[in-house]
Parts: structure tokens; C-alpha cells; sequence
């Protein structure tokens, strides 16, 4: 049995030499010295020896198992170290390789639109007001004064979620909100989206964006409504611009107009942008009726105010001659890029 350990020694150091993986040097160790290997079924056979035959031959299969241990620690190691520095020569980086460019981000036109209104506002005082996408109908139609047959309320032109909820039409019900929790005065603007049930085409979209403003407060007329939205004008468009207001018709407002301003791309001679009349029409409003003011139980005896709302799709496209609505909602970066 002695010869037998000497055999198996010498046979797994010739093994180890020849050796080259990690996996074959894991297998010459079962082979050995796993529950079936060959050291392993000369210990059992030693059942069948003499006391003193088995210390000998205990010494000595201990002594052998510790020299074979041994030998495959250090190939393991080897072959550890060997595939280390194999990996570090595959990931070694070449410091004088041009690097890879990092490309930014830019702001959506829709975004610098909304943002340069917001400023505008946010300067002569107004304050941001945000409210939910998902509307009551009463906050939608019923509290801005919107009659129970007015075409806006039929199923082709809204998007219902049930019969009590729908999917906004307009950020005014912002200004109901406001109206219910606040107490005048009352100062802000509500940028957001809204939803109407609208084929798309060049110049229409079911989903686009709305800044709605409402001021209430005392002695609020009809001049600080024109004030505010010419002076809002020329400051996102250029002071040499000129607006004028038309009479309209909106149910929550009365009186209501609509503001045009002289054509920012030609000043009012006639161009494409301005189909030729020197105006283009950017907003509604008007000053609040007094039917919205008592849902928040205001007293329309002492408080009056006014409301706008712009669409910011129809002022990115004016202002950055843009031909198709379509544009801002299809994710082409080359279109994006332009507004770095």
C-alpha cells in the first residue's frame, strides 16, 4: 500500500504539470482525494490490516494527502493568479484613446414654452397652481358655468372616465379649485395638460398643453385684464408688439374676449405666419363671471377678477415657426437638438 501512496504522488505531480485549467486541476483533486478517489480507497482498506500496519500506513497516507493538498494549492493558486493577470491584460485601458462623448440632453420646446410664460407671470407677482389630470365634471363644466347642453360636454368631444370623472378639457378647474380653498386675493397661473377628443393633424392633438391665470381681488376691471396681458405680450414676444382684443363668448367669463397681437415675424404688414391679416390670436379671456365666484362663495359685491388661457402648443409653434403639432409628440431628436 505504501508503493500504492508513492504511485499516486508521482502520478498527480506528472497530472498537475500537464495541467492548464483551473477545471482540470478541480478534476485530478476528485479524482484523488474525493469520496471515490484513490487515496481515499486505500484509508478504507485499511480496516484489514494489523494495529501496527495501520499507524504505518496512517502515517503515511496522512503524509501523502498533506504533499498532494499542498501540490494542488499551489497550481490552484497558479492557475488563479495566471487568469488574473490574463483578465487585466484583456481590460487594460489605452490612456491615449479618444474618449467617448457624452451626449446632453435638451429641453423640449413644449418645456422652454411653458417656462418662459411662467417667468413672465411669476414676475408681476403670480404664483403656480397645479391640479389633477383626472377632473370632476362639476369642477370641469358645471362650476364654470358651461350649460347643460354645450357641445364640449358630449361624449365626441370629451374623454369620460365614468359618468362623474373625465379626463380635463382645460386647466380652468384649477381656478375652481383655487376659488373653493382659497379666500381673495387670489394670484396665480396653471400650466398643465388637457385632453380633447381631436383627430390628429397638423395643427390638432387629443392631448397638448394649456397656462390658464386667474387674478381676483378688489376693484379688479376689465383695464387691468388688457395691462396685464399687453404687458405679458411684449415681454415674450418684443416691446414693439401690439395687441388688440376682440369680443367672445366664453361661459365662464363675461365679458370675454380674445387678444390678438401684431404679427411678431413681419409686424402686422402680412406674411405666412399670419395668413397675410398682420394679427395673430393667441389667448382667450375675459373678466370671471359671477356664477364661477359663488361655487367658492365669493362675495361678487365686493371681489371681481379675471382669467386667461393660452395654448402653448399654438404660441411654440408662432414663435418658433413650427408647421405641424405632430412634431412636438413624435421623440425625433433631430427636431429636440434644434432648441439647444
Amino acid at each position: 500500500m505504501q508503493s500504492q501512496l508513492t504511485k499516486i504522488l508521482q502520478e498527480v505531480k506528472e497530472q498537475l504539470q500537464k495541467a492548464s485549467t483551473i477545471v482540470e486541476t478541480e478534476d485530478i483533486r476528485v479524482k484523488i482525494l474525493g469520496k471515490k478517489g484513490q487515496l481515499t480507497e486505500i484509508l478504507r482498506s485499511m480496516g484489514k490490516l494489523s494495529a501496527d500496519e495501520r499507524k504505518e500506513l496512517g502515517l503515511a497516507a496522512n503524509q501523502a494527502r498533506a504533499d498532494i493538498e499542498n501540490l494542488l494549492d499551489e497550481k490552484f493558486a497558479m492557475l488563479k493568479e495566471a487568469a488574473r493577470e490574463g483578465k487585466f491584460r484583456l481590460e487594460k485601458i489605452d490612456v491615449t484613446e479618444p474618449g467617448i462623448p457624452h451626449v446632453l440632453g435638451v429641453r423640449h420646446p413644449i418645456t422652454i414654452t411653458i417656462d418662459e410664460i411662467s417667468k413672465v407671470f411669476m414676475s408681476m407677482g403670480y404664483s403656480i397652481a397645479e391640479g389633477p389630470e383626472v377632473e370632476t365634471v362639476f369642477n370641469n363644466f358645471d362650476a364654470l358655468n358651461s350649460p347643460p347642453n354645450h357641445p364640449s360636454r358630449d361624449y365626441t368631444d370629451t374623454f369620460y372616465m365614468t359618468e362623474n370623472t373625465l379626463l380635463r378639457c382645460h386647466t380652468s378647474p384649477v381656478q375652481v379649485r383655487a376659488i373653493k380653498k382659497q379666500r381673495p386675493p387670489i394670484k396665480i397661473i396653471s400650466p398643465g395638460r388637457c385632453f380633447r377628443r381631436d383627430d390628429i393633424d397638423a395643427t390638432h392633438s387629443p392631448m397638448f398643453h394649456q397656462v390658464e391665470g386667474l387674478l381676483l381681488d378688489e376693484g379688479v376691471t376689465m383695464a387691468d385684464l388688457k395691462g396685464t396681458l399687453d404687458s405679458f405680450a411684449k415681454q415674450l414676444f418684443g416691446s414693439s408688439l401690439k395687441t388688440k382684443f376682440r369680443p367672445h363668448y366664453f361661459p365662464f367669463t363675461e365679458p370675454s374676449a380674445e387678444m390678438d397681437v401684431s404679427c411678431f415675424k413681419c409686424g402686422g404688414k402680412g406674411c405666412r405666419v399670419c395668413k397675410g391679416s398682420g394679427w395673430i390670436e393667441i389667448l382667450g379671456c375675459g373678466m370671471v363671471h359671477p356664477n364661477v365666484l359663488k361655487i367658492g362663495e365669493v362675495d361678487t359685491e365686493k371681489y371681481t377678477g379675471f382669467a386667461f388661457g393660452m395654448g402653448v402648443e399654438r404660441i411654440a409653434m408662432l414663435k418658433y415657426e413650427i408647421d405641424d403639432i405632430r412634431l412636438f409628440y413624435e421623440n425625433d431628436m433631430r427636431f429636440i437638438n434644434q432648441f439647444k
